[in-house]
């Protein structure tokens, strides 16, 4: 009878289901396993042509395919970094050098004692390389190849801090010193290293401009035709007579153009003569620098072919302009060409108060920043000079309020000389600040009138407020240990120098814009202001003790000078010392990031992760590890989450997906159909049992 067949078919297909299900079971807990299940196909013989098929009773099942569930299972956290999921599609590619290579969703790798990641059954897992660039090479066995970082020296540095505005130059200790704190205006100190790992210390110091020129005098003296010539900042001046590159001590404006160029310090030179100098054969060379440019190098003199300048003496003078007038004779006494009373002398205070009373009638007007001033006197009630003086004095608060610019007025009773001093800030104001509104003289029945001389200034010197936001900066290393080092920034090495170097130790200047607080210049280089533009970097020399060809980049971006609390507001370098392999970890796309003990980290490859068109074909190998098959496809290998990948999870473990209520249940039908076919085996039995006693 076919139904015997057919019973043990049900027998067998339901033991197969058994099967499925107590292995689906007995892996609920290992990592990466993937649950099956089993299908079934019925069974009917095959009937002759013409027979009839539809009254055919079948001839049992049979076990299709038992197809495994590649949905993933739950991720379990770990302490270890080796452990490693993926979050979506794709499974791990492992060799085992043997020519075998397999598939697998269980990511618990370790390391061999060779630096390999292998997985439980010694098998290399799979990846890219990666060059010192970062490019990707061919895919091979992933290993930690470095066990230590190599010390770098510092090449870089960014530093970024504010300045207040607030302080006051003025309050700073002159000279400037590194020894003293209070010359500096700002100062803070940045670590770094050397090339071989040791770790030194870069202090830089800011030190504002004050509201001062530099001025050097030297003597000089004048030999014969061609002799006479000296050289200022490699610039040859001829100074005698014949010369045409002064005119009674002033420079010709195309010489002082020429010198400005060759030494931008340079605001003006003067050439005293021997005879005005006071001392026979000897002239003085003066040279003024602006207020920018004090304390910044030297001043570099030579002979020119004719003598050198000797006996150089500094000073510092205040930036601030002042115009120096000289007031007339006191009024009231005659002035020359003017006809008076017999036995007057011009200026003769005595004779003129001698004279018969209101003889003669003296005026002298004149305003002063537009304040008026008129003084009216007679022969008996004459106005001395002093006088005149302190009635301008008495008015200074009125003329300061007129003009903003003005500083002070003060008077030398010994020279007779009226002084107005602007504020430094101010600059160049250049326009005289007295300007005569009348001055004459009545003569007596006569009524001759002849104009009476005002003040005129005898003497003017230029503002200079170059100096508002600019900043010396100097650069040590190693300042408070045994044997601290001044640095070269880049300071452009004085001009006429015969040094044979772009630069040399020493201060560069540091602009900001007064208006913004803004940097403006950089060691004469100009910050554009085109969006994106770089600033311009100081090239730090002599940083580095094992190694004097490093040098240092320094970037200021972000530098500023508010009337705010001073901070470093960012600081960087990219130095570092030796360090220990410390630990090894994946980003979610498969980057294997080394990290050191001197807080560097370095990409030593990249996890592959595989793909199939077919991974229903794949074919189970143990382990719960696959082969690919011709059902499956070739793999496409590719880092975790690119195109359809799934990204890398680190320390975490993918758990097995078997759910185990759905497997119960499983098992509980299998049983119930293993049962039942066995009662069909039964039956069968009985009726051929019954036939047979017939």
């Amino acid at each position: 009878m076919a139904g015997f067949n057919t019973a043990i078919s049900g027998i067998r297909a339901a033991t197969a289901a058994l099967d499925v299900t107590g292995n689906n079971i007995a892996n609920a807990s290992t990592t990466g396993f993937k649950s099956s299940r089993t299908e079934f196909a019925d069974i009917y013989a095959t009937a002759a042509i013409g027979s009839g098929a539809s009254n055919t009773p079948g001839s049992g099942v049979l076990v299709s395919d038992i197809a495994q569930d590649f949905s993933g299972g739950n991720v379990q956290f770990t302490n270890n970094n080796l452990d490693l999921s993926i979050d979506g599609s794709g499974f791990f590619q492992l060799d085992d050098g043997r020519g075998t290579v397999t598939y697998t969703r269980d990511g618990s790798f370790e390391l061999d004692k060779n630096g390999f990641i292998v997985s439980k059954g010694g098998q290399n897992l799979q990846g890219y390389g990666v060059d010192d660039q970062g490019n990707r090479l061919p895919i091979d066995n992933l290993r930690v190849n470095e066990k230590e970082s190599p010390p770098k020296a510092t090449e870089t540095m960014a530093l970024s801090f504010n300045i207040n505005e607030a302080l006051d130059a003025e309050s700073l200790i002159v000279p400037y010193s590194r020894e003293e704190p209070g010359s500096t205006t700002f100062s803070t100190t940045v670590g770094t290293f050397d090339s071989l790992g040791n770790e030194h210390t870069l202090r830089y110091d800011m030190v504002e401009q004050q509201a001062k020129k530099e001025v050097h005098t030297f003597d000089h003296v004048l030999g014969a035709a061609g002799e006479d010539l000296f050289q200022l900042s490699g610039v040859i001046l001829d100074p005698d007579a014949a010369g045409t590159d002064f005119a009674a001590g002033v420079i010709s404006p195309d010489k002082l153009q020429a010198l400005q160029i060759a030494d931008p310090r340079i605001k003006n030179v003067e050439y005293v003569s021997a005879t005005a100098a006071g001392a026979a054969g000897a002239g003085k060379i003066i040279v003024t620098l602006k207020s920018s440019a004090t304390d910044v190098g030297d001043l570099v003199v030579g002979a020119g072919g004719g003598v050198l300048p000797t006996n150089e003496q500094t000073d510092l003078v205040a930036s601030n302009e002042t115009h120096t007038y000289t007031i007339p004779a006191g009024l009231g006494g005659a002035l020359p060409g003017v006809s008076g009373p017999a036995g007057v002398v011009a200026g003769d205070q005595a004779d003129v108060q001698a004279a018969p009373p209101n003889s003669y009638v003296f005026q002298q007007s004149f305003s002063i920043a537009g304040i008026a001033f008129d003084f009216p006197a007679t022969p008996s009630e004459p106005i001395t000079r002093k006088q005149v003086a302190d009635e301008i004095i008495s008015q200074e608060t009125a003329i300061r309020d007129a003009d903003p610019n003005i500083e002070s007025i003060s008077f030398n009773e010994g020279t007779n000389e009226l002084k107005i001093t602007y504020k430094a800030e101010s600059g160049n104001v250049n326009p005289t600040a007295i300007a005569q509104t009348a001055g004459n003289f009545f003569g007596g029945t006569a009524g001759t009138a002849t104009a009476v001389a005002v003040p005129t200034a005898a003497v003017v010197e230029e503002g200079d407020n170059s100096y508002q936001g600019v900043y010396r900066m100097y650069a040590y290393l190693n300042p408070l240990g045994q044997r601290p080092e001044a640095l070269d920034i880049g300071k452009v090495v004085d001009a006429g120098s015969s040094l044979g170097t772009a630069s040399e130790i020493g201060p560069v200047i540091v602009k900001f814009n007064p208006a913004n607080g803004v940097m403006t210049s950089i060691n004469g280089e100009d910050i554009p202001t085109t969006v994106g533009a770089s600033v311009p970097k100081l090239i730090i020399k002599g940083a580095d003790p094992a190694d004097g060809n490093t040098t240092i980049s320094l970037d200021l971006a972000g530098t500023t000078q508010f009337a705010d609390t001073q901070i470093v507001k960012a600081q960087s370098q990219d130095g570092y010392s030796k360090g220990d392999l410390t630990g090894v970890a994946f980003t979610p796309t498969g980057e294997m990031i080394a990290t050191f003990s001197n807080n560097q980290s370095q990409t030593l490859g990249i996890v592959a992760v595989a793909t199939f068109e077919n991974q229903a074909g794949m074919q189970p190998n143990g382990s719960t590890q696959w082969l690919a098959t011709n059902a499956s496809g070739n793999p496409v290998l590719n880092p975790p989450g690119s195109g359809l990948n799934g990204s890398l999870r680190s320390s975490a473990l993918e758990s097995s997906n078997v759910d185990l209520s759905a497997e119960l249940v499983k098992l509980i039908e299998s049983q119930r159909n293993f049962q039942a076919s066995s009662k069909t085996l039964e039956t069968l039995n009985t009726v051929t049992q019954n036939i047979l006693q017939i």
